[in-house]
């Protein structure tokens, strides 16, 4: 659990994001990887990307706890049932809840205390996409972003098929998922926070890993595909615009 799940309103996001105090935020979410991915969010539910296709989802003032994720090699069936590999959500292509670890997470709450916006990346469900995410407007210039080689460094304890692991899912202790709310970084941790140090790599990651824009900023989120040789299935991508 993260900071934000903490807030009366927060989740993470991997797309463009417009917002309008009186209306709904718009995000376009755009698959710039070389292969097709599925995107998911909640709310909003998910649909298949090929290369270059956008999603547009919108979400209203007060909205927190929301997430935006991806998922990886999915198959689904002409009733929109089936499995994904990375990212899963109880077998649906549209989404009606959270994904399944490992997926890197986009987060965010809309118009929270004193009209901010909280937006944060999050690895405490490990990594399965490269993300980038940004204010595309207003004061706020703090680029959030994980396009590092995690896949082809994860741990040997943490490794699945596409996927790396964040160490709660994995151990389920109270040492790695802080469910009393009393713990620190981890050696796995900080596996994460190093090469990605603008994201949570552990549920108290919170001064460096929280980030708050004035509502009514604008916001673009991007996979980044990076080619990493032998180390990943087709090299590495992400990008929701």
């Amino acid at each position: 659990m993260s900071f934000l799940e903490s807030l009366p309103a927060l989740s993470f996001l991997f797309a463009t994001f417009y917002f309008t105090f009186a209306n709904a935020a718009t995000f376009d979410i755009t698959n710039r990887c070389p292969y097709t991915v599925w995107a998911a969010a909640s709310p909003g539910g998910g649909r298949q990307l090929s290369t270059g296709e956008t999603w547009t989802i919108s979400a209203d003032p007060g909205t927190k706890e929301a997430r935006i994720w991806a998922r990886t090699n999915c198959q689904f069936d002409d009733s929109g049932n089936g499995k994904c590999e990375t990212g899963d959500c109880n077998g649906l292509l549209v989404c009606q809840g959270y994904g399944a670890a490992p997926n890197t997470l986009a987060e965010y709450a809309l118009d929270q205390y004193e009209h901010q916006d909280f937006i944060d990346m999050s690895l405490i469900d490990g990594f399965n996409v490269p993300m980038e995410f940004s204010p595309a407007s207003g004061s706020c210039t703090r680029v959030i972003k994980c396009t590092a080689d995690i896949l082809g460094q994860c741990p040997n304890e943490l490794k699945v098929s596409r996927g790396c692991n964040g160490p709660c899912p994995v151990f389920k202790t109270e040492e790695h998922c802080c469910n009393s709310g009393n713990c620190g970084p981890t050696d796995f941790s900080r596996f994460f926070k190093d090469r990605c140090p603008d994201a949570y790599s552990y549920p108290k990651d919170d001064p460096t890993s929280l980030f708050t824009c004035p509502t009514g900023t604008s916001y673009e989120k991007s996979y980044r595909w990076k080619d990493w040789g032998s180390h990943g299935p087709e090299g590495e991508c992400g990008n929701a615009n």
